[in-house]
């Protein structure tokens, strides 16, 4: 099996070049090689590797910054999927494509499941759901995961921008009144895996068949509580020299930290749907947490 990987750079694509390694031979491209917002480079790419998988790991993820790049952000969260969708679908090629909770506008009480009805605030959950949208009409075989609050040790997240903070100030305010998983990039890598072996094994998608799944670590917090356990987690670990303590992370309202983009104040998703047709349990994200803290301390020593 080939599988085309595309963001091979990213927090998500980092990890996938690892987990899906043992799947078939695996071609892991990065923007240097193909610009998600050049459509001639898209079709040229994938005509020439001509894979049985595409997996899509690229996104115009700055959620402010979309809202001053709207033309920008619609080429790669929504033109360009519905692009490889198409491409795809001339080789008979399934599409693995990750998506956000941004889709949602965060005024249910419950935890999302995939048949909510969407309607996102801002450019960047506009265009990635157009994404979803384009890949769906093109009638191919698709997977399509929704995830939320990605973290790893490579790029830029939340659990570097509250480390850098934590060694400059001395108190934090953060935001508590919207909740979320924080996911493992770790964790979507390996349940890509999983979910491609599975199919692989007797369960592949018939022909023009298209699944949607909600794909997050289990226990929500607030973003306040998470910056809280970040900094409480790092100060046990050798290496962090944080100016920093827990109980001097303030929690503020939403209304109190103005953003260009608005935030669905509830981002939790339901993944029963993946965990029930996979044998799946979505486990706990601070295991997956000590363990990058203790990789960035490595790192930061220069091990």
């Amino acid at each position: 099996m080939k599988i085309l990987l595309l963001g091979k750079d990213g927090q998500v694509g980092w990890q996938l070049q690892r987990s899906l390694a043992p799947h078939g031979e695996v071609v892991a491209c990065g923007r240097d090689r193909c610009d998600l917002a050049d459509t001639v480079q898209i079709r040229s790419l994938v005509r020439e590797i001509r894979p049985s998988v595409i997996v899509n790991a690229t996104a115009y993820t700055a959620v402010d910054k979309a809202e001053s790049e709207p033309d920008l952000a619609k080429r790669i969260n929504a033109d360009a999927p519905g692009i490889l969708a198409e491409e795809a679908a001339l080789l008979d090629a399934l599409l693995v494509h990750y998506s956000t909770d941004y889709v949602y506008d965060g005024t249910k009480s419950a935890a999302y499941q995939e048949i909510d009805f969407t309607a996102p605030q801002g450019v960047y959950g506009r265009t990635k759901l157009a994404g979803e949208e384009a890949i769906r009409a093109v009638g191919g075989k698709s997977l399509i995961f929704r995830t939320s609050w990605v973290f790893g040790a490579r790029g830029n997240n939340f659990v570097k921008t509250i480390l850098r903070l934590a060694r400059e100030k001395k108190s934090l305010n953060v935001v508590a009144d919207q909740i979320g998983s924080p996911t493992p990039a770790a964790l979507i890598a390996t349940v890509t895996g999983v979910v491609l072996a599975m199919l692989h094994q007797g369960r592949s998608l018939e022909k023009g068949e298209n699944r949607l799944y909600h794909l997050a670590a289990s226990r929500p917090v607030s973003w306040c509580e998470f910056a809280q356990t970040i900094v409480g987690l790092a100060g046990q670990v050798p290496g962090f020299d944080l100016c920093l303590k827990p109980g001097a992370i303030r929690a503020i309202s939403s209304s109190e930290y103005p953003t260009p983009a608005r935030r669905p104040a509830n981002s939790r998703l339901d993944c029963s749907r993946l965990e029930n047709d996979f044998g799946l349990q979505m486990p706990d994200w601070q295991p997956y947490l000590e363990r990058m803290l203790q990789l960035l301390a490595l790192k930061q020593n220069g091990y």
